[in-house]
């Protein structure tokens, strides 16, 4: 894997803060003499522009700094910190949890400096291409502010556009321009589309990856690629039932009665999601340098195991299209390792999840549930919930008895989860080769540290092979979006406005392809072919912060993130063959209202400035 050191990874000479940056990077918009100074200088301007990336929040560690996988229903946190609170539904305005509304302004606010700024850069305009490197600077933080308008959008709904305008912060609360008010959400999409429109036009570099010729700290900048994924997922969102044709905003308005949300349904949103993504997908075939990452074994077929596995290893390979190389993700691995390594154990996949994942002949194991809780299994399907077999995983170096609840379930599910009884990833270690104990007595279980996994289960998704967290702990960057995401947010665009349409087959099963499932036939209606592409959106993108979005804007967390959620029994067992462990347990009833589907905009904000409306049922 080769490292790259990138415009995220904002360099050491940045990262430690001299008395020069510190003075001008919390300069106020008024003190011009201080931003002629930065903004006629070529090193100051980049310096302030590399700030201006660094925004871009590192949300590699997600245990309690980055919520949207533990507050989701995929996953579990055993601390009790905020999420656990959240999930319980103890939280309101006032709580202040994870305000990116106020994070994501101040870094609206220094790209929108940059912006207005930087065109006047005597030392830059007097290099050969200094007009050029302006322009495209000048697109980069563009960029910069529509993804930071995107990431307060998702979360809170419609915002406030500030446009070009510097509000100055020491302005009194009473200046119109301190009160201004929420743009309606088809608004907020519009604008943010036409600033990456306007980005894309100016950026030089359509997409980077590894097999480009290009300066390596130029790698991780925005590209027309990137502005395009943006617009992709942006458009995606906008069309989804929360947002298109939902009654349930209809008294959302602001002081003025006018309305945020638009009710009427418009099949047209699916159309113009579908053509941004194609417009990547297109660009893909016909360059070769975007695509699937495949790893493929001695027979030249692919690795389903580690083509998925190593897609999130291997930096900047041809499936990437964001990433931030400075990220926590030893934070991340160790909360994902068992005790036995020196890890946390205390971030597990739910039961739910573990569900989700079809046999290795991509048949479903479970259909449903009954009112109590219990699965349906699919018996045509070989899943069982009873007895062990022998059976040595993908991944694995050696036969296990396996409980059969973990047995020929598909390649992705052992790249990302470890149940007890799996061995460790990490075979190289002077630990050697070591099986994993989650039951109560086990060295990562309940009987032994408050450190452990409520669900029985851990995740092993993006942990390296290699690391031990006192052993060995490289740093490596962070995929932030790839090519598998770009091809289902299409799919699921597709699929809404042109049913039946031949890219639905071809492109969902290019992903189960490389997954290592059966390619689905035709003859699939509508209705049950939203259902695959939303499963295979949950298992190829779990812990990809994307799920808690997904049952948001299709409007059905209230039915997936409330209520009784399950793991294996972890106050009982005694060895991994002990059957007392491997039952169904309730180990939490998660509450979820109406109001949660978008976040409360903090309480802070709205005494500050009395035009800004509160989201409904806050």
């Amino acid at each position: 894997m080769k490292h790259k050191i990138t415009a995220l990874f904002i360099s050491s000479f940045l990262l430690i803060s001299t008395s020069c940056q510190k003075d001008f990077l919390n300069q106020v918009p008024d003190d011009r003499l201080s931003l002629e100074e930065v903004f006629n200088r070529r090193k100051l301007s980049e310096e302030w522009l590399a700030g201006t990336y660094n925004f871009i929040r590192d949300e590699a560690h997600r245990t309690n700094d980055t919520p949207w996988d533990v507050l989701s229903d995929d996953n579990d946190v055993s601390q009790r910190n905020a999420p656990y609170r959240v999930n319980l539904g103890n939280w309101n305005a006032s709580s202040n949890y994870w305000n990116f509304w106020d994070h994501y302004y101040k870094g609206i606010r220094t790209a929108t400096t940059f912006i207005n700024n930087i065109d006047g850069n005597e030392e830059i305009l007097q290099e050969r291409e200094g007009a050029a490197l302006i322009k495209k600077r000048k697109a980069e933080a563009r960029f910069l502010r529509a993804f930071f308008y995107a990431e307060i959008l998702k979360q809170y709904g419609p915002f406030v556009i500030i446009g070009d305008v510097e509000i100055d912060p020491d302005l009194p609360l009473t200046d119109p321009e301190m009160q201004l008010p929420r743009s309606s959400y088809d608004d907020c999409v519009n604008y943010i589309v036409s600033e990456l429109d306007m980005a894309e036009a100016d950026l030089d570099i359509t997409h980077y990856y590894d097999g480009d010729d290009v300066l390596e700290n130029d790698m991780g900048r925005a590209s027309k690629i990137l502005c395009q994924a943006i617009k992709s997922k942006v458009l995606l969102y906008a069309a989804s039932p929360l947002v298109n044709g939902n009654n349930d905003y209809n008294g959302l308005t602001n002081n003025d009665g006018s309305p945020l949300f638009n009710n009427t349904y418009d099949e047209k949103k699916w159309e113009r999601a579908a053509t941004a993504a194609k417009s990547i997908i297109d660009y893909a075939e016909s360059s070769g340098r975007l695509g699937l990452y495949k790893k493929m074994d001695k027979n030249g077929k692919i690795d389903p195991y580690l083509s998925y596995r190593d897609v999130f290893l291997d930096s900047w390979n041809i499936e990437w299209i964001m990433a931030r190389n400075n990220a926590n993700l030893h934070g991340y691995q160790r909360s994902s390792t068992p005790r036995l390594a020196n890890g946390y154990a205390s971030m597990g996949p739910t039961q739910q999840l573990v569900d989700a994942y079809r046999m290795q002949d991509g048949s479903v194991p479970i259909t449903g549930y009954s009112s109590n809780g219990s699965p349906v299994i699919n018996t045509q399907s070989g899943y069982a919930e009873t007895g062990f077999s022998k059976f040595t995983a993908p991944g694995a170096t050696r036969e296990k008895n396996t409980f059969n609840m973990y047995v020929n379930r598909e390649p992705r599910f052992y790249a990302s989860i470890t149940y007890s009884g799996s061995d460790w990833i990490n075979t190289t270690s002077s630990l050697g080769v070591r099986e994993v104990q989650l039951y109560y007595t086990g060295e990562s279980g309940k009987g032994g540290s408050h450190d452990y996994s409520e669900t029985g289960y851990l995740f092993r998704k993006n942990i390296s092979p290699t690391y031990h967290p006192t052993q060995n702990n490289v740093a490596r960057s962070l995929v932030m979006m790839r090519y598998a995401e770009i091809l289902l947010n299409y799919v699921e665009a597709l699929n809404e406005y042109s049913p039946n349409h031949p890219d639905i087959l071809k492109y969902l099963n290019q992903i189960r392809e490389r997954g290592g499932i059966p390619a689905l036939s035709t003859g699939i209606s509508q209705s049950e072919m939203r259902t695959q592409i939303r499963t295979e959106r949950r298992i190829e993108l779990t812990m990809e912060h994307l799920r808690y979005f997904d049952t948001r804007r299709w409007k059905i967390a209230e039915q997936t993130d409330g209520g009784a959620f399950y793991g294996m029994n972890v106050e009982a067992g005694t060895s991994n063959t002990d059957i007392a462990f491997f039952q169904r347990t309730r180990f939490e009833t998660r509450v979820f209202r109406k109001s949660f589907y978008f976040f409360p905009i903090p309480q802070t904000e709205i005494q500050r400035n009395p035009n800004l409306v509160q989201n409904q049922g806050w």
